[in-house]
């Protein structure tokens, strides 16, 4: 799947989620070493897991955040 972000500096998220569990996730754009990090920490775990985790983060005055759009991404899925 591909998820149009908004409100941030990465354009897209793409991710393949199968039976709960992250399988693969890269971010188009974006801070590049902390988005690599964030697609590290959640391959392999449950989604649901992911989703409270990074819901609600915000990048310093914006409403949201590279992963509080992971969390919407993910919710669209689960």
């Amino acid at each position: 799947m591909t998820y149009k972000t908004q409100g941030v500096c990465c354009r897209e998220i793409t991710l393949t989620v199968e039976d709960g569990i992250i399988k693969d996730l890269s971010f188009s754009n974006g801070c590049d070493g902390n988005l690599k990090g964030i697609a590290k920490l959640a391959k392999g775990r449950k989604a649901s897991e992911i989703i409270p985790l990074m819901n609600g983060i915000r990048c310093g005055p914006k409403a949201t955040s590279c992963p509080d759009q992971l969390a919407a991404a993910l919710r669209t899925l689960v």
